[in-house]
C-alpha cells in the first residue's frame, strides 16, 4: 500500500467531509423560519410604521425571509383609522396591506373593537356625556363596516374583538359593555362578517393561561357559537416571561380552546427578561409603574446566563406549539426586533428588554436556530 497516497486520502475525505459539513451549517443558517415551520404553522410578526414605510430596510429582509404573516401593530387601531368621527384615515393601512400582498403573506387586521386605543370621541356625545345604545351600536357597525369592507378579500383575518374578559372570567366593565351590554361582542363578529363573508375572525386576548380566565373566555365562544355567531378563532397573546405562563397551564388553554372548534393562535409573542413590579399584571396597557433601576438590570447588553435562560423559553414554548400543531394554525411575534418592542415602555417607560428573536442590530440571536432544530428533530 502506498502510505503517501492513503494518508493524501484521508486528508482529502476529511477536508470534503469539513466543507460538506460546513456548507450544511450554513444552510441550516440561512434558512427562514417560514420555510422551517412550512408543514406545521403560520409564523408571523407585527409590523410597526417605520417597517410598513420600508424605512426600516434591515427589519423587512427579515420579515421577507422568516415570517409568512403580519399584523399591523397600531395602524389599524380605531384611534389611528378613525380618529375623528366619519374620517378615516387609511394612509397606513393601506401601505400594510400592500406589503404583505407584495410578500404573498397571511395578512391580518388588528383590531376592531377594543376598549383601549379608541378614539375619545367613540363613546361619547358632543356634550361628552355616554352616547345612547343605539348610537353606541351603530358606530361600531359604522367602523367594523368601513374597515373590513375596505380590505375585503385582501386582509384574510382580524381580530374582532380585544381583551374583554377580565382575569376572573367576567366581563370587563369597558364602555361597551357599559353602554351596549355584553352582547356587543355579538354585534361586533356579525358586522363583521357581514362586511367580509370570507374573512376568518377572531377573538384575541392575554393571560389566557389564567383558569378563571380560559373558562370565561370558553363560555362567551361557546355562546356565539349557539347563537350562530361565526367565530373561527381565538387568539391565545403570549406576552410572557422567563417564568411565566405555567406551560401546563397555556397547554391546557390551547387543548380547550381547539375543543370549541376553533383554530387557536398564538398572538402577540414576546418574552421579557426583566423584573416584574406586579407578576399579576398580565397585559393590561392601561398599568404603569415608575423607573427604578433595578427594575432595568441589563441597560446596555444581555449576560450570556440570561440569554440562555431566553433560549430555553423559546424552545419550551415552540416544543409545546410543535406537539399541538394540529389545533395551532398560526404563531405570531409581536416585533421583528428588540429595538421596537413595547416591553421597552411597559409596564415600566425607559427600559431596556431583549423579548424577540431578533437583536437591535437585526442578528438572529440563538433561539431563532435552536426553533429550526427543533423541527429537524421532528
Amino acid at each position: 500500500m502506498n502510505f503517501l497516497k492513503y494518508t493524501k486520502g484521508i486528508l482529502l475525505a476529511g477536508i470534503i467531509s469539513v466543507l460538506i459539513s460546513s456548507c450544511a451549517e450554513k444552510a441550516s443558517e440561512t434558512i427562514g423560519l417560514k420555510d422551517a415551520l412550512k408543514d406545521s404553522y403560520l409564523i408571523g410578526t407585527a409590523l410597526n410604521t417605520p417597517q410598513i414605510l420600508q424605512e426600516d430596510s434591515l427589519a423587512i429582509k427579515i420579515v421577507q425571509k422568516h415570517f409568512n404573516s403580519i399584523v399591523a401593530e397600531n395602524c389599524m387601531k380605531s384611534e389611528v383609522i378613525q380618529p375623528k368621527e366619519g374620517k378615516f384615515d387609511f394612509t397606513l393601512s393601506d401601505k400594510f396591506v400592500e406589503l404583505g400582498e407584495k410578500n404573498n403573506m397571511f395578512i391580518i387586521g388588528h383590531t376592531l373593537i377594543w376598549h383601549s386605543q379608541a378614539p375619545t370621541w367613540f363613546f361619547v356625545d358632543k356634550d361628552g356625556k355616554d352616547v345612547s345604545r343605539d348610537v353606541m351600536i351603530e358606530r361600531m357597525r359604522t367602523h367594523i363596516s368601513t374597515v373590513v369592507g375596505r380590505y375585503k378579500g385582501r386582509v384574510k383575518g382580524w381580530d374582532v374583538v380585544n381583551e374583554t374578559i377580565m382575569e376572573d372570567g367576567t366581563f370587563r366593565d369597558s364602555k361597551l359593555v357599559q353602554i351596549i351590554g355584553k352582547d356587543f361582542v355579538k354585534l361586533a363578529f356579525q358586522f363583521a362578517h357581514e362586511a367580509d363573508p370570507e374573512a376568518e375572525l377572531y377573538y384575541n386576548d392575554y393571560s389566557m393561561a389564567i383558569p378563571a380566565k380560559r373558562n370565561g373566555v370558553i363560555k362567551m365562544v361557546k355562546e356565539l357559537i349557539e347563537a350562530g355567531v361565526r367565530i373561527d378563532g381565538i387568539g391565545m397573546q403570549a406576552h410572557s416571561s422567563i417564568t411565566k405562563p405555567e406551560m401546563s397551564e397555556f397547554e391546557k388553554s390551547i387543548e380547550e380552546f381547539a375543543s370549541l372548534g376553533v383554530k387557536v393562535m398564538i398572538t402577540e409573542l414576546d418574552i421579557s427578561v426583566l423584573p416584574f413590579p406586579d407578576l399579576n399584571v398580565g397585559a393590561d396597557v392601561a398599568k404603569s409603574y415608575e423607573f427604578k433601576s433595578e427594575l432595568n438590570p441589563y441597560p446596555t447588553s444581555l449576560p450570556d446566563s440570561i440569554n440562555n435562560k431566553l433560549i430555553d423559553r423559546y424552545v419550551e414554548f415552540f416544543s409545546l406549539f410543535n406537539k399541538h400543531q394540529d389545533k395551532i394554525s398560526r404563531v405570531t411575534l409581536w416585533g421583528v426586533h428588540d429595538g421596537q418592542t413595547w416591553r421597552n415602555y411597559w409596564p415600566v417607560a425607559g427600559r431596556t428588554d431583549y423579548p424577540l428573536l431578533f437583536d437591535r442590530n437585526n442578528k438572529a440571536k440563538g433561539a431563532v436556530q435552536a426553533i429550526i432544530n427543533l423541527r429537524k428533530e421532528l
